[in-house]
């Protein structure tokens, strides 16, 4: 697995990462990797972190969340479900988020989120690495900062770009 120190870091591992264990392997092995520059060289500036790299699975997608109704983030949640039973530990998943379904990573959204919307979030992202990136830009918009997220979410200045760096890197883009 090739790694890269622009990478944003990853989430913790938990206890519902035992039934993941090539996850484990993969966290495990890509911050032992992502902290030996550190190491070497503290005083090097770090470069802004971008979306990341080849997560070494052979199947990668990325979907793009940016509508605030019920049905339509439902929709999503029922399509990424339907990836992990197929796929299990061979597919990386990132879920970008901006403009009105931006409130679904809030930690008080302005927005309606129903609750098992906001828990099934969380669920993808802690048991089944899901990735979900925030867009800076409509948080900016908003008046919102990282302190206003999930602490699962990763804020990148721009969604658009995060969702074509990620194409670059040869995850397929799905979009409702």
């Amino acid at each position: 697995m090739q790694t890269d120190s622009s990478s944003p870091a990853l989430p913790a591992t938990t206890s519902t990462d035992a039934a993941l264990p090539r996850r484990r392997l993969l966290t495990g092995a890509a911050l032992a990797a992502a902290s030996a520059p550190v190491l070497a060289a503290r005083t090097a500036p770090s470069p802004k972190p971008s979306a990341p790299v080849d997560d070494g699975v052979p199947h990668k997608i990325v979907y793009q969340l940016n509508k605030p109704e019920e049905e339509y983030r439902e929709a999503i949640f029922n399509s990424i479900s339907a990836m992990l039973q197929k796929y299990t530990d061979d597919v990386a998943i990132a879920v970008v988020v901006w403009g009105p379904g931006i409130h679904l990573l809030a930690k008080n959204p302005k927005r309606p989120i129903s609750k098992l919307h906001q828990q099934r979030a969380q669920s993808l992202a802690q048991s089944y690495g899901v990735r979900f990136f925030a867009c800076g830009n409509t948080m900016h918009t908003i008046g919102w900062t990282a302190a206003d997220m999930v602490d699962y979410a990763i804020v990148e200045d721009v969604g658009a770009a995060t969702i074509m760096e990620l194409q670059e890197k040869g995850y397929a883009y799905l979009a409702w």
